[in-house]
């Protein structure tokens, strides 16, 4: 079944890069459920979109080349996600309100820009639910560079990650640089939900983020375990995924994310049934 993603070189690419973005969005996505920012993947998601639009308005409308749907999309994602992290400090008493504020004005300029480019059309359609067959080799070395960025900085910072998790006010007393690791946080998931785009499409992007991590929470009995099995669930969802939406010639964001859930409704059955045999 894996021949055909091996002998063409743009299935090559599309394989490839979801392997990568079933690390990253798992890995990250780990952290962003134990904080309980879920909703933050869903808000930049849709900002993303406005940028997809907006690229694909400058090439339709200026015949400007060189910035691609895809790097506008990541250049939204993050102006978006700096602008959560300012409305955050300005509601200091209710920063939750940050992330429907930037959600609504993400599809306010989805709509806007969707129709300045012609409305929807195919290359549209692959971005909102991801494609077989859309990704380019210079989107897999983009996506490559990105994945290596967010490893590294995962890996340089996983103690302050860690401890502004699940106590930041300890993290804050322990001379952590809480604002500063945040900013930091919220820019990695922006460049995550960017990356994914092409394989899940946008709309679909935080399911992939938060999925496997509900699925391995019902199994795993630590922090860095729960983490492992979120990134094995991540990267059976696309891989089942991506082969299921080849062969079915439909958009393999759909496949990755019922396949995710399916994931999830075993994890929960097993729970409860290992629950069940220990009484």
């Amino acid at each position: 079944m894996l021949a055909d993603f091996l002998e063409f070189d743009f299935l090559r690419h599309t394989f490839l890069t979801g392997i990568l973005i079933g690390v990253i969005a798992p890995l990250l996505g780990t952290f962003i459920v134990v904080r309980r920012l879920s909703l933050i993947a869903d808000a930049l998601s849709h900002v993303t979109l406005a940028g997809i639009a907006f690229g694909l308005f400058l090439e339709k409308k200026f015949a400007i080349a060189f910035i691609t749907p895809l790097y506008s999309g990541m250049a939204f994602s993050v102006i978006g996600s700096i602008f959560i992290e300012k409305l955050r400090g300005v509601y200091k008493a209710y920063q939750e309100i940050a992330i429907p504020i930037i959600l609504s004005g993400g599809v306010g300029l989805s709509v806007i820009f969707i129709a300045l480019a012609d409305g929807f059309n195919t290359e549209l359609f692959n971005y909102l639910f991801g494609s077989v067959s859309a990704v380019s080799k210079n989107d897999f070395l983009s996506i490559l560079g990105i994945s290596i960025f967010i490893a590294i900085i995962i890996t340089l910072f996983y103690k302050e990650l860690f401890t502004l998790s699940f106590d930041e006010e300890h993290a804050t007393v322990s001379g952590i640089h809480a604002k500063r690791i945040h900013f930091l946080f919220i820019i990695l998931t922006a460049l995550v939900i960017a990356a994914s785009i092409r394989i899940v499409g946008v709309l679909l992007v935080s399911a992939l983020m938060t999925l496997p991590v509900a699925a391995s929470m019902r199994l795993a009995k630590g922090f860095k375990q729960m983490m492992f099995l979120s990134i094995v669930f991540g990267e059976l969802a696309v891989i089942i995924g991506l082969i299921t939406g080849y062969y079915l010639s439909i958009p393999p964001g759909g496949t990755i994310v019922m396949v995710s859930i399916v994931i999830l409704l075993l994890s929960i059955g097993l729970k409860k049934f290992s629950y069940r045999k220990q009484k």
